[in-house]
């Protein structure tokens, strides 16, 4: 499962990239069996991906150990507790009411099956086809009934997105509420600029948008950073499962989100990762060798 990022490479939610979607699955599987979120498709979505230890962590027949530790499972909780808080106040908000949800690199998220959308609410999932037809299927074969109409448009978010869903039957014209979940740092810097573009051009006035933004590394730490993350490759590698994640990710300087949003028109607010830990009562991060606590989770509203 080795993969180095290029133009144009593809996965399935066992290998490269769409093995982290399968990773955070896991994560949020475990997080669901303590408090704070319930995702109950998580567990099910990662035994029909195949993988033997994936699925043993995840139905709880392996402990976590230190292949799932503590500040992966809480940071699931955070993570996923904020963006069901974004979509539910954004579905719920009124003047204008957001009735369309846009879930970026949607991977393994069954928020289309779990919430609890108004009446009316269409969410589209945007993934590389291999991934979303995985999970459509998967999701069907397990009896799954979308809570909301959900509509797909499979492809690639580094091609030209803004037509495949438009063609899934978005309207440009109506308030949406973005997500852009765990994806910019899996995506070169023009390309992450490129996106939040796109997302600009086709907000209406009302519209939202969520996703993480980093603050870029001072002299050092994207080598610890690497570091950090080849230390638990290692771990994972010493029970078989092969998977190198500094290559997936791209490092180096790049926009800030947030300031990025702010300065195409959106009012942007935001907490810090050890801010939401304290807010839903969690133990502050310990191990943070992967930079999380300064990152913060911002929304923004056009």
């Amino acid at each position: 499962m080795t993969s180095t990022r290029h133009d144009g490479d593809s996965w399935d939610p066992a290998s490269g990239v769409g093995a982290t979607a399968t990773l955070a699955a896991v994560a949020r599987a475990v997080a669901s069996r303590e408090n704070l979120v319930d995702d109950p498709f998580a567990a099910p979505l990662v035994r029909a991906v195949g993988v033997d230890l994936l699925t043993r962590l995840a139905s709880g027949e392996t402990a976590p150990g230190d292949l799932v530790g503590r500040g992966a499972i809480d940071g699931a909780k955070v993570r996923t507790k904020f963006y069901d808080d974004f979509f539910l106040d954004a579905a719920n908000a009124a003047n204008p009411g957001v009735t369309q949800a846009v879930i970026l690199a949607s991977g393994l998220d069954s928020r289309a099956y779990r919430l609890p959308w108004p009446a009316g609410t269409v969410v589209f999932e945007v993934d590389q086809p291999r991934v979303a037809e995985f999970k459509t299927r998967t999701l069907a074969e397990l009896g799954a009934v979308p809570t909301a109409e959900r509509r797909v448009a499979a492809v690639d978010l580094r091609d030209e997105w803004a037509d495949a869903l438009r063609d899934a039957g978005f309207d440009p014209g109506r308030p949406t509420a973005w997500s852009a979940e765990g994806l910019l740092g899996y995506l070169p810097p023009e390309a992450q600029d490129r996106l939040l573009d796109t997302i600009t051009g086709l907000s209406a006035p009302g519209s939202r948008v969520a996703t993480e933004s980093r603050p870029n590394p001072r002299p050092g730490e994207d080598a610890r950073t690497k570091e950090s993350l080849d230390r638990i490759s290692a771990r994972w590698r010493q029970h078989g499962f092969e998977l190198d994640h500094a290559s997936l990710r791209y490092f180096g300087e790049r926009n800030e989100a947030a300031p990025y949003l702010a300065g195409l028109g959106w009012t942007v607010t935001g907490q810090s990762v050890r801010d939401l830990f304290a807010a839903y009562g969690l133990p502050p991060l310990a191990d943070d060798g992967l930079r999380m606590g300064g990152v913060r989770y911002i929304t923004g509203i056009r």
